[in-house]
């Protein structure tokens, strides 16, 4: 017995593989300061688990496939705040972001289609793309130009008769870059050139920092038709377990599609999308507080990484990522040297090493991710380990 082609070519998250390891690492009494996974420890706003409490019906049953309209009215009313006119029946509710673009490219891709994707990227796209039949084609960046990618004969030496699609992660994750609005109207001309789609990932679209303007594809009208708005409760609202996201589109034939898939999954959970609803009715000082938490974490995190000599990263513009070229072969060797053999005081670290945010082989490898999620001083205790580990693990190897 054998399974599928598909899965076979999949691998598995650079972010969870070496969870095993941490665990062992403080079951045998070390202090683990997690640095490698994207899970806030900011508090979920209040709002969701009141209006969860106030859910009076007597059965919880089945929402809408596309959705309860209480919280596709709350986004629409959201968007609105940034004059982004979306209406209702534009807007599919999802089981998270992840669902979102399972769905999105399951809709839009034949088999053997070509998304491009500036690399390093998030992880799971490879997975979402490569089930849904398709081919990641990677835009390669660099960690000495701060990853940017949206250069005209960059993205289109990339094209080819089978592309379908180009992904915008911003902010992006794992590198914190952030495209401004030109630069998106640079790839929505691309776009339109080449007939192709635009997948636009913003779940972090309030978090961007030293005065960068949000800016989001939904601003430019005269590509509607060709974008598709990735969006999340995850980040933006310390709720990922919530488990809500959304799949945005002008495109009522996308549209269409999306529903043919979301009807066969049914639907969303009812009482997550309840509380969901009162997450996008919170004030826009909200945002302005969450987003000052963070911008003064990757200060923090950026401040210890530049005392590390030899290291290569520039300050990212948005999310709560960093990826960082660190002075030492392999990280992921690294990584393993500090959950098995390396403490100080009693502490080690953890982080994602960044090879497996890549699709191009063998790039990647003496570079990290961090997600600067944790307070301030954890965030910069935990840094500190990593410059102490690095001094460690090259003193072992006799460097």
């Amino acid at each position: 017995m054998k399974i599928s082609d598909k899965v076979e070519s999949m691998q598995f998250s650079p972010i969870r593989r070496f969870n095993p390891m941490g665990f062992k690492a403080e079951a045998d009494g070390k202090k683990v300061y997690h640095l490698n996974i994207g899970q806030p420890d900011v508090e979920t706003p209040s709002v969701f688990m009141d209006a969860i409490r106030e859910y009076d019906k007597k059965v919880i049953a089945y929402a809408e496939s596309g959705g309860i309209n209480d919280l596709r009215d709350a986004v629409v009313d959201y968007f609105k705040g940034y004059d982004i006119d979306f209406g209702r029946d534009d807007i599919m509710v999802t089981t998270g972001g992840s669902e979102a673009l399972n769905m999105t490219f399951l809709t839009i891709l034949n088999e053997g289609d070509e998304v491009l994707i500036a690399e390093p990227f998030y992880t799971n796209y490879h997975t979402f793309i490569t089930a849904a039949g398709g081919k990641v084609v990677p835009i390669t960046t660099k960690a000495e130009e701060g990853y940017h990618y949206a250069k005209r004969d960059q993205i289109e030496a990339c094209i080819t008769p089978k592309t379908k699609a180009i992904v915008c992660i911003n902010p992006g994750n794992p590198t914190g870059t952030v495209l401004t609005l030109d630069e998106m109207k640079l790839i929505g001309e691309i776009a339109k050139e080449h007939d192709l789609w635009i997948i636009a990932d913003e779940v972090y679209r309030e978090f961007v920092y030293d005065d960068r303007k949000l800016a989001s594809f939904g601003m430019l009208p005269e590509f509607a038709d060709r974008v598709v708005i990735i969006d999340s409760v995850s980040k933006r609202y310390s709720a990922c377990g919530a488990r809500i996201g959304f799949a945005i589109s002008k495109n009522q034939d996308f549209c269409q599609g999306l529903m043919k898939i979301a009807q066969g999954r049914l639907c969303v959970s009812t009482v997550d999308q309840v509380g969901s609803a009162a997450l996008f009715r919170l004030p826009k000082s909200y945002y302005d507080e969450v987003k000052a938490e963070y911008n003064g974490r990757r200060d923090v995190v950026y401040e210890e990484l530049m005392k590390i000599p030899g290291v290569v990263c520039q300050k990212p513009g948005g999310a709560f990522y960093l990826t960082a070229k660190l002075p030492v072969d392999d990280v992921e060797d690294f990584l393993v040297f500090l959950l098995t053999e390396f403490e100080d005081n009693g502490e080690t670290v953890m982080f994602a090493p960044a090879a497996g945010f890549y699709a191009t082989p063998g790039l990647g490898k003496d570079e990290m991710r961090i997600a600067y999620v944790l307070n301030k001083e954890d965030m910069r205790r935990g840094t500190e380990l990593i410059k102490l580990g690095i001094e460690a693990y090259n003193k072992k190897l006799g460097k």
